[in-house]
């Protein structure tokens, strides 16, 4: 499979620039995203039955994974397996990473999602709820 990055439009997931280059259910297996965003976005502490492997390309991310925060820059590659629960949030300037999801994933059907359901990237918590739920993703406290 061959895809240029060039036929998908980023989508808007809370303020974060994510595009699809394939979904699991397009590559029969892993899903891969490009995921841009401004400083301090990132998903709330979270865990959901897939692996998660995030490349950063550009600018720093802060990492919480089981509770342990680790502030990474670009070059690094932070793998979190499946039922870990973990949260991010890019550094300063913002951050750019590349993610791949482990077959079963449904991070890209979560991120349509979020896109299609609040487009203007204003934080809904109810529909947050709803959309993680929907895709097996759970929020933590």
């Amino acid at each position: 499979m061959i895809v240029a990055s060039s036929q998908a439009q980023p989508l808007n997931v809370i303020g974060v620039a994510v595009t699809v280059l394939a979904s699991s259910a397009a590559s029969g297996g892993m899903a891969f995203t490009l995921q841009e965003g401004p400083e301090g976005c990132g998903p709330p502490p979270h865990c959901h039955p897939w692996d998660e492997a995030f490349f950063v390309l550009e600018g720093s991310v802060e990492f919480v994974v089981d509770g342990t925060p680790t502030e990474v820059a670009a070059g690094t590659l932070v793998h979190v397996p499946g039922g870990t629960v973990h949260a991010f949030r890019y550094g300063a300037g913002g951050a750019k990473v590349f993610e791949v999801t482990s077959p079963g994933s449904r991070a890209a059907e979560m991120f349509a999602d979020f896109d299609a359901e609040m487009p203007d990237g204003e934080i809904n918590l109810a529909k947050v709820v709803d959309i993680f739920d929907r895709h097996g993703i759970r929020l933590m406290a």
